[in-house]
Formats: structure tokens, sequence, C-alpha cells
């Protein structure tokens, strides 16, 4: 039972900090330093990054409308000089256009990191680089509040992005593949702001970015779970799915809150708050 409520612990943290600009990998590394979970190195490895299933589907759920593509459609037509009516399925207006650019923003983090992913967390994934990050990208939202911040949105819509802003969000994406601790919704919120887009465009768009590059990231981290022939006890399955339960239920809460906050506040406090993270983290490592 106390594995359990460790676990739900770790879904309340990644369901929070995932969709705040502000580092789930930071957060996730303090909190196991203070709360460890009694399971294999190699389970905790993958569950640090499965556990984003639950908070995925929060998108999905809020978000469905937006991000399925499809419809029905009906339409008259004449069948042996009798009108009848049909159902067809068709794209939704936009829904291409959007998810072309979904695609092409993800495809170099995808590169990145399947080339990449060992030795990115071989060099990067310890406490001092990850708050070296927070605090660098905490510096970097705050000066681009205070400049692109300010200036009117060329893009109020995903189809108002041009394809090269999506590449320009792509590459910030690519930075938070590489460095750990810099956040990827943080990485593709400041992308997108240099380069235009309105704060709420800026963050829709980054969910719906999550969708494929988590689902990308929790498979590869499965995959190799399983190639390294590790055997998942009962009670490990349980943590993941309490886990991934609670990551859920607070992603959903969480997302609903921030579209809300950024309708009046920019995103100053979460620079702010990423700093003084990152000063934790470097405390906490040297005690």
């Amino acid at each position: 039972m106390i594995e359990l409520l460790k676990a739900a612990l770790f879904g309340l943290v990644e369901g929070i900090t995932e969709w705040l600009p502000v580092s789930s990998t930071g957060h996730m590394i303090l909190l196991n330093n203070w709360v460890k979970l009694d399971v294999s190195d190699s389970f905790y490895q993958m569950f640090e990054v499965v556990i984003q299933l639950g908070a995925i589907m929060a998108v999905v759920l809020i978000f469905w409308n937006k991000l399925w593509p499809f419809c029905i459609k009906k339409r008259g037509v004449q069948v042996n000089g009798v009108g009848e009516i049909r159902s067809h399925v068709a794209w939704k207006k936009g829904a291409a256009d959007m998810w072309i650019k979904i695609i092409v923003c993800c495809i170099p983090a995808a590169v990145v990191g399947l080339l990449f992913d060992d030795e990115i967390d071989k060099l990067f994934y310890h406490p001092v680089p990850v708050a070296l990050a927070l605090i660098v990208v905490g510096v970097i939202f705050i000066i681009v509040e205070m400049t692109a911040g300010k200036k009117s949105p060329k893009a109020n819509s995903i189809a108002e992005m041009s394809m090269s802003m999506v590449l320009w969000i792509g590459i910030a994406q690519t930075l938070a593949a590489v460095f750990p601790g810099t956040s990827r919704s943080g990485a593709t919120i400041i992308g997108a702001l240099i380069v235009g887009v309105s704060r709420e465009v800026a963050a829709e768009f980054t969910f719906f970015l999550a969708v494929p590059v988590m689902l990308g990231a929790s498979l590869l981290k499965v995959v190799k779970y399983v190639h390294d022939g590790v055997a998942m006890t009962g009670l490990e399955g349980g943590i993941l799915a309490v886990g991934c339960i609670v990551a859920f239920v607070v992603s959903v809460i969480v997302i609903r809150f921030f579209m809300n906050f950024i309708k009046k506040h920019d995103f100053k406090v979460f620079g702010y708050y990423r700093i003084v993270l990152g000063i934790v983290v470097i405390a906490v490592s040297a005690l």
C-alpha cells in the first residue's frame, strides 16, 4: 500500500508538471531523491517515461474534437430514380493541415531521440545538468516575454501558422529532447512565442505535439525494457497503473486551469519558478 501511495504521488507530480512549462524531469528527480519507489532501476527508468501515457490521455479527452481528423458527412444521391441520404467518412476542414504541421514539428525530436536516447540519458540525465537547463530556460522565458511576448502575434490559430514557424518550433522542441530539464512544453512555447504565435495557440499546439512525442518516447522505453528481458513484478505493474491513472485525472484539471490562466497572464511566473527550482535541485544534489 505504501508503494502504491508513492506511485500516486508520482502521478500527481507528473500530471501537474508535464503541462506547465516547468520541467517534469526536474520535479521527478527531486521527488525520487525524497520518495524512493521500491522497484528495480530498469523499471523506474521505464516508469518515469511511461507514466506520461496517463497525461497524454487527458489531452486526447479534452481536445478530442480538434485532434480527431475525421467526420461523417451526408449527401443526397439518386438510386433508380429514388433519392437517398448516404453517409461517408471525410476529413474535417483544416484537420489534414494541422496534422501535417504536428508531424513535421515532431520529426527533428524523433530522429534525435531514436539515434541518441542512451547517450543523452548518460550525459545529461543527472541533477546538475537538469538544474542548469531549468535555470537557463527560466531566464530565456523571462527575456522572451519581455520582448517577443509584448508584440502583437502573427498567428492566432494553428491554421495561420506557416511551415517555417512549425519548423522553428520543431527545432526548439529538439532542445528539450537533448537536454532534460529544458521542458518539452517550455521549449515549444518559447519557440512559438519567438516566431509570433499567440500564447493560447502556443500552449494548445504544445499539447497536441505531446501526443505523438510522448507515445513515441513511451513506446521506445517499453521496447528497451522488454528487450532487456526484465520481468515486471505484480507490485511494479500496480505502481505503473496507479501512476498513469492519477496522472490522467490531475492532467485534466491542470490543462483546463493552464488554458484559463494564460488568457490573463504571461509566462514570466514560470520562468522565475524554474530558476528557484534549479537552485533547489543543485542544493539537494550538493547535500
